[in-house]
């Protein structure tokens, strides 16, 4: 009987192994499976489908074992689900069986159709999906069930296979690297032979050998190791693109071309040695971009092999050892002295001391109290402690770190993203000049040869190869180099906007200051009836005053009377209000008293907490805060390089006048409530400026939200990474400076690099124009004009003396 095809899936098959449709003798199917899909998609009318793939075969649906109730378990959900800000569940899967854009169109859609799915979308480069959809509607398992039916598998993204991947790819490119290096110094020490003979003296049969050896030699060169040229074209061209790989897969392809028909009789020179050193000079350059790229992978593995593979746990005094991924909430962990900490938890023992520095820098133990916040991946550098695990690995500090950064790395700055829109039409232009340079220098000369050549060499020397690795090269220098200092950028784009920062906001308690406040002078001795509930008072805070007023009543009263407060109210950016016994209790600043009509009749230098009783001044405290260690030296860095610095504090005008004049502020902002410094900011941005909020990430949440790029420090790394665009995790004034200075460094040479692509495709277009470039010259200049970026974005890391 004969070959016949399978309706879904298009491979031949003898017709009497077929399955018969009964209603439509036309209908065969191969499998149970392609039967199963072709009425899935029927049904669902998405059966234009089989239009879209027309006579391209398929694979027939995958048979799966495995059970897909696993993606619903917690442990599952815990590694790879994320929750959105809209409250839905998100997961990045890896979609097995595409091979076409006809494959993602039907997994979109179908999923798309599905109830309870929110968004699915597919890259096509690596068959990566991102899916969100409501939980309540529809489990995973059922997403999974889903896309088995139509014929397909998935399964979880996982970092680490990127990681591998990542390897794999520097190794494949320099095994192609290699192949043409060998095979293009082989062809350079023959041309040694041809072009010595142009001037002594050569037999065609002997120049006919040198054409066939260079000939060996330039083929590999093209089709193995120029392979990824002619990939990347071909999928440019798929999205309508016309890219760099076009260009080179193109000029070395036109190339090859003729010295074939020179090689096979044809009149004319050979231009085998321009093929190999065409493909041979990019494929360097791409090689490097490569190196960047991975060793930005090996700094996030640097950090996350902080973290060990398993964890002792305590269980009804029992001890054992768990995976990574087993920890949860609520777990009680062990960690002897030496060994890292795998999550993050609290203290339970009295005491502990860590090394921190794979998170700060800072090489100093740390010590920690009972209740301290324990961080992944920092060392017991003290006695064998337990502590309670408050977050699973995918949710602690370090995995974060790792996230933030490959989210960096994935990002583009705006400086980027113009350079490709330019990058785009820079390839066409290219392409029409050389067209033009062909018709004029065959209309001119009447030499095919010489218009060919001539060409080439435009499309050659003119790749954007230089203009489309000025700004990524870069980006990823300063950001790796950010890394080592233990900032990180949450996205590449805050490089661009911190170096084109013109104004600077900064917290005052916390930021400028040590935040640790201390009772300078007390105006009146406390009665035993006001103690108890001025102790009760400051107790219902945790504001830095508060803590210091009632610190000091520890330190200096004892057996302090236990007092119940009613409607503890904080009133914002002013203090505390309370009531007991019906008798109204204010604790705060004094705007809180004005507003109750209280007079004060005192006046301070210094930061004053006055505590008042049904309209009377009980007591007030005077207090001082130290200057932080760094903090003349940054604003003194900050006036050098001429940004307003401006201190916004809720603090009193003498208080922040003295503050602002001990450290070289001239501008400052007082008595500003967080909603007050919030539209501080918004104004500043209204009269155009690039404003960078340092300050308080809980007290200053509101207007740090304002700012281009928020950094808050004092609160630990947990706190930092939720709300800091630049995360600075050893929370140092330094910090600071070292982020400008790295942010300015690497924007000033993106810009270098950008004005060195520009300047080389304009002096030498021109020149291949004219005529007086040879593919070979061309080729080495343009890969010259690459490695010219490359070599001077790997100057971002050495400092001047300026800063």
């Amino acid at each position: 009987m004969s070959n016949v095809k399978c309706t879904h899936c298009q491979l031949e098959f003898d017709e009497s192994v077929m399955i018969l449709e009964k209603d439509d003798p036309n209908v065969h199917f191969c499998c149970n499976g392609c039967q199963g899909v072709y009425h899935l998609l029927k049904d669902d009318g998405l059966d234009s489908f089989y239009e879209k793939i027309g006579k391209n075969t398929i694979a027939p649906p995958l048979v799966v074992d495995n059970d897909s109730s696993s993606f619903d378990m917690e442990s599952f959900k815990q590694r790879y689900i994320k929750t959105t800000a809209d409250g839905f569940s998100s997961v990045d899967l890896v979609i097995e069986g595409i091979h076409c854009a006809a494959c993602i169109w039907l997994n979109e859609k179908v999923l798309a159709n599905t109830e309870g799915i929110v968004e699915a979308s597919i890259n096509f480069t690596n068959n990566k999906a991102k899916i969100i959809w409501d939980e309540e509607t529809i489990p995973l398992s059922k997403v999974i069930d889903t896309i088995r039916s139509i014929g397909y598998n998935a399964y979880p993204y996982d970092r680490s296979k990127e990681d591998i991947k990542a390897s794999e790819n520097k190794k494949d490119y320099f095994i192609r690297m290699a192949i043409a290096v060998f095979a293009s110094m082989n062809i350079m020490m023959i041309d040694v032979a041809k072009y010595a003979g142009f001037f002594t003296g050569m037999k065609e049969e002997t120049l006919q050998l040198v054409h066939i050896a260079e000939f060996i030699f330039a083929t590999p060169v093209l089709f193995y190791s120029g392979w990824i040229f002619f990939k990347g074209a071909y999928f440019g061209l798929k999205n309508k693109i016309v890219n760099m790989d076009l260009l080179v897969s193109s000029g070395a392809t036109l190339t090859y071309i003729y010295s074939l028909y020179v090689l096979f009789g044809g009149s004319g020179h050979s231009y085998f040695d321009s093929v190999a050193m065409i493909i041979t000079f990019v494929l360097v350059g791409k090689y490097l971009e490569v190196i960047g790229k991975k060793n930005a992978v090996d700094t996030m593995d640097k950090i996350r092999s902080q973290v060990p593979h398993e964890a002792t746990i305590v269980e009804d005094g029992i001890k054992r050892v768990v995976p990574l991924d087993s920890i949860e909430i609520g777990y009680i962990l062990e960690v002897k002295t030496g060994e890292k900490a795998t999550v993050d938890g609290v203290l339970i023992g009295s005491t502990a001391t860590f090394d921190e520095s794979s998170l700060s820098g800072e090489s100093l133990p740390v010590e920690k109290q009972t209740g301290d916040t324990i961080y992944s991946g920092t060392i017991n550098s003290g006695q064998v402690i337990r502590y309670t695990a408050t977050k699973n690995y995918a949710n602690s500090t370090l995995n974060n770190i790792v996230t933030l950064l490959e989210d960096a790395l994935a990002s583009k700055p705006k400086i980027e993203d113009t350079t490709n829109e330019v990058s785009k039409y820079f390839s066409v232009i290219i392409l029409f000049l050389a067209m033009a340079t062909f018709v004029g220098w065959n209309w001119m000369t009447g030499d095919f040869e010489k218009a060919l050549i001539v060409s080439i060499s435009v499309v050659v020397i003119a790749c954007p190869c230089a203009l489309a690795l000025a700004t990524p090269i870069a980006s990823l220098i300063g950001i790796s180099w950010a890394a080592q200092k233990g900032l990180l950028f949450k996205e590449a784009k805050f490089i661009e906007t911190f170096a084109k920062a013109d104004a600077v906001v900064l917290d005052k308690t916390g930021t400028i200051t040590q935040g640790k406040l201390t009772v300078k002078n007390v105006t009146h001795p406390l009665s035993n009836e006001h103690l108890p509930l001025l102790y009760a008072l400051s107790d219902g805070s945790n504001h830095p005053v508060s803590l210091a007023v009632k610190k000091y009543l520890q330190n200096e009263y004892s057996d302090i009377e236990n007092v119940e407060l009613e409607k503890i109210e904080q009133v914002q950016g002013k203090g505390l209000k309370a009531l007991y016994n019906e008798s109204l209790l204010l604790g705060g600043n004094s705007k809180l008293l004005q507003e109750q009509n209280i007079n004060i009749g005192f006046e301070s230098d210094y930061t004053v907490y006055h505590f008042a009783l049904n309209g009377k001044i009980v007591v007030s405290f005077e207090l001082e805060d130290g200057l932080k260690e760094g903090a003349k030296e940054l604003i003194a860095y900050l006036n050098g390089i001429d940004l307003d610095v401006i201190m916004a504090t809720g603090d009193n005008e003498k208080v922040a006048s003295r503050v602002a004049k001990s450290v070289g502020i001239k501008h400052f902002k007082a008595e500003l409530s967080p909603i007050d410094k919030a539209n501080y900011i918004a104004s500043l941005k209204e009269e155009g400026k690039k404003v960078v909020m340092v300050g308080d990430g809980i007290n200053d949440a509101l207007a740090l939200s304002k700012s281009d790029v928020a950094i808050s420090m004092g609160n630990g790394a947990d706190v930092a990474l939720a709300v800091s665009d630049v995360v600075i995790l050893n929370n140092s004034l330094q910090a600071i400076v070292d982020s400008f200075v790295i942010s300015r460094r690497t924007f000033k040479f993106i810009k270098q690099n950008l004005a060195l692509s520009l300047i080389y495709n304009v002096i030498t277009i021109p020149v291949a124009m004219a005529g007086f470039v040879i593919p070979l010259v061309a080729a080495l200049s343009m890969s010259l004009s690459s490695l010219l970026v490359v070599g001077n974005s790997m100057r971002i890391k050495i400092k001047d003396n300026k800063r």
